[in-house]
């Protein structure tokens, strides 16, 4: 059990709290499930940050939108720019956890957490994410690809902590779609994810992003399979390419909800599905959000 805990009025407090050894906390979605389970204990010290109404909230920005570290799932997913702009995300967002989870948890505690099965983790990578860590001694920005190192890893330092994800403008007559295989949907993490993000001119694809969730130690891009689609018209034999393409990429392991074997052969499945999805949507379809809904339904 902690035996101290600072709720922190302000940035600079929290900073300082976390560099002489307080563990951070917001939502405690995670921190809480991970006590109760047994998984890990209670750090000894903690700072409560939700307070920082600083870390809050989702901008538009010259070069994409912003979102405050302690922007909750709930407010991503009710977002009309998130929504229109970047779909994958809100597919995602509206499907983490139970409705509990997704009013308390955080984007920012989510990416910290570094889950492989996380469900932001792949619609953020695909939107060229990066994020911002502060301390006391200044701030840094790096990718979110260089922010995940392993399952429960981040390369952040002990004394950092995140206050803000940023995601690129997509261009022109792009789409996005996440989808995940589940079991059920309330309190669900994902079996396993995919993420694709295209964009279109001529009715071709000149850029494309694939990402996988929950099938190897980080969440994952597949370069060549985004490699694959470029240059064609994203229709089902290049859907299907890429997917297979993917699919070998993925490093999954075998646990209680489900076998290394299973997930592999699922990937080739959700990317093609996804695939054809953010197509559809770039092209002006409408899929519903969240698309696991959607296309779970699909041959």
């Amino acid at each position: 059990m902690s035996s101290t805990m600072l709720i922190a009025p302000s940035l600079d407090e929290a900073l300082s709290a976390i560099a002489n050894g307080a563990k951070p906390v917001a939502g405690g979605t995670d921190l809480v499930v991970a006590a109760r389970s047994g998984k890990a204990m209670l750090p000894e010290r903690l700072v409560a940050i939700h307070r920082l109404d600083e870390l809050v909230g989702i901008t538009q920005a010259t070069s994409g939108v912003r979102l405050g570290a302690l922007t909750s799932h709930a407010e991503v997913a009710a977002n009309q720019l998130v929504r229109e702009r970047y779909t994958a995300l809100a597919d995602a967002s509206t499907i983490v956890g139970s409705e509990a989870t997704r009013l308390h948890g955080t984007i920012g505690g989510n990416l910290m957490n570094a889950s492989p099965a996380m469900e932001i983790g792949g619609p953020l990578l695909c939107f060229d994410s990066i994020v911002t860590l502060r301390s006391m001694t200044g701030s840094r920005t790096i990718s979110l690809s260089e922010l995940l190192a392993g399952p429960g890893q981040t390369s952040a330092s002990p004394d950092e902590l995140l206050t803000v994800v940023e995601l690129r403008e997509p261009p022109p007559s792009s789409g996005s779609c996440y989808v995940r295989l589940e079991y059920r949907r309330e309190m669900e993490i994902a079996v396993a994810g995919a993420t694709c993000r295209v964009s279109l001119e001529n009715e071709r694809i000149i850029e494309a992003r694939v990402a996988l969730t929950a099938v190897a130690p980080t969440v994952l891009r597949v370069p060549a399979a985004e490699a694959i689609l470029v240059g064609t018209d994203g229709g089902r034999a290049a859907a299907a390419a890429a997917a297979r393409e993917a699919a070998a990429a993925a490093r999954p392991i075998s646990d209680v909800r489900a076998t290394a074997r299973y997930r592999q052969a699922t990937c080739a499945v959700l990317v093609r599905r996804v695939i054809e999805a953010a197509v559809s949507r770039a092209r002006g379809k409408h899929v519903a959000i969240p698309a696991s809904d959607a296309l779970f339904g699909a041959d």
